[in-house]
């Protein structure tokens, strides 16, 4: 009895994992882009990569291009309440710094750039077919869809800016982005960085929620 409980779980893990890989639109270095997202928004100007330590007390996170080299990096204050994350070009330089709200609904993060340049990302609610995240500042948005495995990056006229996926299953937290507009690559991977900690955040309160009515 005990064996098949367990033999049906592992299928319906099994089952789950080929779904979500399915769903995700998510490519390596060595593959390119997604041909039904080449279809919807085009062939993308380049692709970067992000692979974030998981288990990491800084959340050491690296992004690299198509060759497999580091472009860019950050690093987040350990016991930080507001998440105080930090991201630097391959040379060091310091390009932005990503702050949480400590109490939001709407999991808002805070951004500001080296340039001086200053936006928020905020999260709206009530969406049961969708996440959006609204880019305050600079009229931009994301657009997800329901499991948070692709995500659209669109400006104020809702052109395309970058399309984001996440790998569905990875011991660390993958993902591929296909950039559109080069000339805003460092505002991407700061919102993507930024995006990737408020999806951590809300998945760590869900668990902790599903926890709490357990007990």
């Amino acid at each position: 009895m005990e064996t098949g409980i367990v033999l049906l779980f592992v299928i319906i893990v099994i089952c789950m994992m080929v779904c979500m890989n399915l769903f995700s639109h998510y490519h390596d270095h060595n593959d390119s882009s997604n041909t039904e997202v080449q279809e919807m928004y085009g062939k993308p100007v380049k692709s970067l990569f992000i692979s974030t330590e998981v288990f990491s007390f800084h959340q050491a996170t690296e992004v690299t291009d198509e060759k497999d080299q580091v472009v860019y990096y950050s690093n987040s204050k350990f016991l930080s309440f507001v998440d105080d994350t930090t991201v630097f070009d391959a040379q060091g330089n310091e390009i932005s710094n990503i702050t949480r709200k400590m109490f939001s609904f709407h999991g808002r993060h805070y951004i500001a750039m080296h340039d001086g340049m200053r936006f928020e990302l905020s999260n709206e609610l009530f969406h049961l077919m969708k996440d959006i995240t609204n880019i305050e500042g600079l009229g931009w948005k994301i657009t997800g869809n329901v499991l948070r495995l692709n995500f659209l990056l669109s400006d104020e006229n809702d052109h395309p800016i970058a399309y984001v996926c996440q790998k569905a299953f990875s011991l660390h937290d993958k993902y591929s982005i296909d950039i559109y507009d080069v000339s805003k690559e460092k505002e991407i991977i700061t919102i993507v960085i930024a995006l990737q900690h408020m999806i951590r955040d809300r998945n760590a309160s869900s668990n902790a929620s599903a926890s709490s009515s357990a007990s």
